[in-house]
């Protein structure tokens, strides 16, 4: 038993003599379902642009012939639905929930895609928010997907514990702006994947400079980035930078994130499609 036990072994990944439960919280895909990797796009806190990212890595996969799908694990705080452009909801054809379809044909569940009103707030505490989590991947049907991605909220919580514990991920990508105080918060995504035996990927960094439409010069608004020492101190890549580009905001408010047109995590998914070989 570790020193720091708290005797709640839900929330524990590690086996012991003291442990009262089963430790086998695998999730289980409905019978209809076929998913080939599970890559979850982490950060130890808010607002670094893990919607994006994760937006960004399925559209470029989709692009480049993969049916890729995105399980939108932040309950309280979806965002997905709304960058894609997605009003239908979510219909059960008897066998499952089936999720809803971009333009492009990328797979969407979303607790905004059940609720009737998308401004409607989810006020439920960390279990429930768990279990529904798992239900998004046992009760939806996900046909022939190749890549799918799992926007997580931030933290090292319920909702990443359950993911990590309950799918078979094939990785995690760590997202992360260029602000040592988020540096510091990335060390503790990587801390508990290694904690929970999940390999990382790499990590994307977000904000990382803003290129000047005039004379094409970047500019470090949030100063030096120490991104490459902190990937190297942790044995990992870097998969890519992103710039501070309005365009992204307008897509996103728009629903039209599918017809951004960047190559910048271009070599994120060659890396992701090389592992796989």
């Amino acid at each position: 038993m570790s020193e720091n036990c708290t005797h709640d072994c839900s929330t524990c990944g590690e086996s012991c003599s003291e442990r009262k439960e089963e430790t086998d919280f695998r999730a289980h895909l409905n019978e209809q379902s076929s998913v080939n990797h599970i890559i979850g796009i982490v950060s130890g806190k808010g607002g670094v642009g893990k919607s994006l990212v994760t937006s960004l890595l399925a559209i470029t996969m989709n692009r480049r012939g993969h049916k890729t799908a995105i399980l939108d694990a932040d309950i309280t705080g979806p965002s997905i639905p709304k960058m894609f452009g997605l009003t239908q909801k979510v219909e059960n054809n008897g066998f499952g929930m089936v999720p809803v379809s971009s333009k492009t044909g990328i797979d969407v569940m979303s607790v905004n895609l059940l609720l009737q009103n998308d401004s409607d707030p989810v006020v439920w505490r960390g279990p429930m928010i768990a279990g529904v989590v798992k239900q998004f991947y046992e009760d939806v049907i996900w046909q022939d997907i190749d890549y799918m991605f799992v926007d997580m909220p931030p933290g090292t919580g319920d909702v990443p514990l359950t993911v990590f514990q309950s799918l078979p991920l094939n990785g995690i990508i760590i997202v992360s702006t260029p602000q040592e105080l988020v540096s510091m918060i990335v060390k503790k995504a990587v801390k508990m994947a290694n904690m929970m035996n999940i390999p990382i990927l790499g990590i994307v960094e977000n904000m990382s400079y803003f290129k000047c439409p005039d004379c094409g010069s970047e500019h470090r608004i949030f100063g030096d980035s120490n991104i490459e020492e902190t990937a190297k101190a942790y044995g990992t890549k870097v998969l890519g930078r992103l710039p501070m580009d309005p365009k992204f905001s307008i897509s996103c408010d728009k629903g039209a994130i599918e017809l951004y047109n960047g190559d910048f995590l271009e070599g994120a998914v060659d890396i992701l499609e090389e592992s796989e070989k």
